[in-house]
């Protein structure tokens, strides 16, 4: 980092990130961070749909982690949620992340394929 420009810069894409994992918004998207999820690489999953809201400048959207579900042989997992409405995609990897916000997050189209049913 060379200049103040550049870390208002890095202030502002912070900020921004760290805004999308607010609970004020409509739809939530949970990634199961326990110790079976984190292993089956939850963690990369978590930064991928960051960094896809983000660069689609998606508004409306929680994105937050949650424990084990039981579920440890789907891991890594993302439910999504809008109103009573519930999702749970399986499996979900960095090629997944960016499908599931393009697809169901922009488009409203639920990829079934990658689902279990809730």
């Amino acid at each position: 980092m060379k200049t103040l420009e550049e870390l208002d810069s890095l202030r502002e894409k912070l900020q921004a990130d760290m805004k999308i994992r607010e609970k004020n918004n409509n739809i939530t998207v949970n990634v199961s961070m326990g110790t079976c999820g984190i292993a089956a690489g939850a963690r990369e999953t978590m930064k991928v749909l960051i960094e896809e809201i983000s660069k689609q400048n998606l508004k409306d959207i929680t994105l937050t982690q949650t424990g084990c579900t039981g579920s440890c042989q789907h891991e890594p997992l993302v439910e999504i949620k809008k109103g009573a409405d519930k999702v749970t995609y399986i499996k979900v990897d960095r090629k997944k992340a960016r499908e599931i916000v393009r697809r169901h997050l922009m488009e409203g189209k639920v990829v079934k394929e990658w689902t279990i049913l809730d």
